[in-house]
C-alpha cells in the first residue's frame, strides 16, 4: 500500500485518482479547488493539511445532530459488540422496533421498508405506485433530485439551452443526468416546474399517470419553498385523477420536523421517502405510506408484487443509529427544533444586512435549519426563476472565497446550506463576519 504523505493533497490526490475515476466515489463530491476532510466533529470539519471549517454543508445534509454524536455512535459501537449480525433471513427485533418508532411517531407512514439509500427508497416509491396504480407515466419536478437510477435521473440542473423557456401547462424536454442514462427508460417521466399545479392537471388529462415524485420543499437548487396552497392542490389533484402523491422528503425528513415536511405543511402524501437525517449519517433510507399501498409488497397476488429486496437492507449497524437518532429527538423535540429555528433566523437576519449594507441586490430562502441566498431580486418559486435571475458564476466565487476563510459551503452554486443542532451562536456570528469578508472580496470595494 501507497503511504500518503502527511498533510499532502497533491500526494492524496494522486493515489485516488490512480485507483478511484475522479478519485472520489461520488462524482458530486468533486469540488474546485479540491479540499480533502480527514476529520469531523460536531459542526466542525479538519482538511489533510490541519485547517479547520464551520461544516454548513454536512455531507449533503444528513448530520442534523452534528458529525460523530455521541449517542448514536454509542448505539453503533454497541450493536458491533453485541454479537448482533447481518443474517439475511427472517426478522429481527431491531428492524421491528425502528419501524415501530416510526409508524408511532411520523403521521405519514403506516407501515415502512428499511433500506439504504434516498435513491433506493424513490425508485421503490416509483415501483410501488405502478404496481399499485396499474399505471406507467409519472410526474417529475424540474431542478429536482430524486435519485440516480434511469428513470429518475433526468432534468436535474439544466440550461436554458437544454429546457427552453418556461411552459405552463405543459411539461419540459426530457433530459438524461450523464452519458448512460437511456431515454427509452424515461419515456414515461413528464418533467414541469415545481409551483404549477396546472401542469399536473394538464398532465393527467393526457396521460394514465402513476404518481408524482416531488421533494415538498425543492432542495437540491437551494431552498425553493412552496407557494401557499401548492402542496394542498397536489393533493387534491392526486385524488382527483387517481396517482399517489410521492414526497421526496430524502432531506427535508426530520430536518424540519420529526414527521418530516409533511407535518410542517399539514398535508399527507400517499408514499414517503427517507434518508440522510434519519440515521445521522449512517447509511439508511426508509420508504413508507399508507397501509392500503405499502401491502401491495406482500401481495397475495404475484402479478401485483413489486419486488422489494436488498442483502443490506435493516443491516443493524443503520438500524441501530436511526433508532437512536429517533429516540434522541424524540426526547429532545422541543429543544432541537427550537435552536435550528433560532440559529437559522440568526444567519438569515445577517445574511440579509451584508447583502443590502452593499447594495447587492440578494435574496434569502430558509426553512428551519436549512438555508440559502440567491444573487437575484426575489426569491425563486422554480428552477427557471434561478435559472434566468440567479448570477451563478458570482455565487461560486463567493463560497470559494468562505472556503479560504474557514467557512465550509460546498462550492457547488445554488446548493443548501445546512445547521446542525452542533451550531452555536457563536459559530454563526464568525460565519457571518467571514460571509461579510467573502463578499467584500468578490464584489470588491463598489457599492451594486
Amino acid at each position: 500500500m501507497v503511504e500518503i504523505a502527511s498533510g499532502r493533497l497533491s500526494s492524496l490526490l494522486a493515489h485516488n485518482g490512480a485507483y478511484i475515476p475522479g478519485g472520489v466515489s461520488s462524482t458530486n463530491r468533486i469540488i474546485d479547488p479540491p479540499i480533502a476532510f480527514v476529520k469531523a466533529q460536531g459542526a466542525y470539519l479538519w482538511d489533510i493539511e490541519g485547517k479547520r471549517y464551520i461544516d454548513y454543508h454536512a455531507a449533503f445534509a444528513p448530520h442534523f445532530l452534528g458529525h460523530n454524536f455521541g449517542p448514536v455512535n454509542d448505539a453503533v459501537i454497541d450493536v458491533l459488540r453485541s454479537g448482533e449480525s447481518l443474517y439475511g433471513a427472517g426478522p429481527t427485533v431491531p428492524e421491528g422496533r425502528l419501524a415501530e418508532l416510526l409508524c408511532k411517531n411520523v403521521q405519514a407512514v403506516e407501515k415502512v421498508c428499511l433500506l439504504n439509500t434516498g435513491s433506493e427508497a424513490t425508485a421503490l416509491a416509483i415501483r410501488l405506485s405502478r404496481a399499485v396504480t396499474q399505471r406507467q407515466h409519472f410526474i417529475v419536478v424540474q431542478g429536482g433530485y430524486n435519485g440516480n437510477h434511469d428513470e429518475l435521473a433526468c432534468n436535474v440542473f439544466n440550461t436554458l439551452a437544454e429546457i427552453g423557456p418556461r411552459v405552463s401547462p405543459g411539461e419540459y424536454p426530457l433530459k438524461p443526468s450523464g452519458a448512460g442514462t437511456t431515454l427509452t427508460s424515461t419515456r414515461f417521466v413528464h418533467p414541469i416546474n415545481f409551483n404549477d399545479l396546472e401542469s399536473v392537471r394538464y398532465l393527467c388529462r393526457r396521460f394514465p399517470i402513476a404518481a408524482m415524485i416531488t421533494e415538498p420543499v425543492l432542495q437540491n437548487v437551494g431552498v425553493v419553498r412552496p407557494l401557499d396552497g401548492y402542496l394542498q392542490g397536489l393533493r387534491k389533484l392526486a385524488d382527483e385523477f387517481g396517482f399517489l402523491l410521492i414526497f421526496d422528503e430524502v432531506k427535508t425528513g426530520f430536518r424540519h420536523a420529526l414527521g418530516g415536511y409533511s407535518e410542517v405543511c399539514g398535508v399527507l402524501p400517499d408514499l414517503v421517502t427517507y434518508g440522510k437525517a434519519v440515521a445521522n449519517g449512517f447509511p439508511m433510507a426508509i420508504m413508507g405510506g399508507k397501509r392500503q399501498y405499502m401491502d401491495y409488497v406482500m401481495h397475495p397476488d404475484p402479478a401485483k408484487r413489486p419486488l422489494v429486496a436488498g442483502t443490506y437492507n435493516g443491516h443493524p449497524v443503520a438500524v441501530a443509529a436511526a433508532i437512536a437518532t429517533i429516540e434522541y429527538l424524540l426526547a429532545n423535540r422541543a429543544a432541537v427544533y427550537a435552536n435550528s429555528e433560532r440559529l437559522g433566523q440568526e444567519m438569515e437576519t445577517g445574511l440579509r444586512r451584508i447583502f443590502a449594507a452593499r447594495g447587492i441586490s440578494a435574496a434569502i430562502a430558509r426553512q428551519g435549519s436549512a438555508f440559502s441566498y440567491y444573487l437575484m431580486p426575489e426569491v425563486p418559486v422554480d428552477f427557471h426563476d434561478i435559472l434566468e435571475h440567479h448570477d451563478f458564476e458570482r455565487d461560486v466565487a463567493l463560497r470559494r472565497a468562505l472556503n479560504q476563510l474557514g467557512v465550509f459551503f460546498v462550492p457547488i452554486a445554488t446548493k443548501q446550506c445546512s445547521i446542525s443542532a452542533a451550531h452555536t451562536l457563536d459559530d454563526v456570528q464568525f460565519t457571518l463576519q467571514q460571509f461579510e469578508r467573502a463578499v467584500a472580496s468578490v464584489w470588491g470595494t463598489a457599492r451594486n
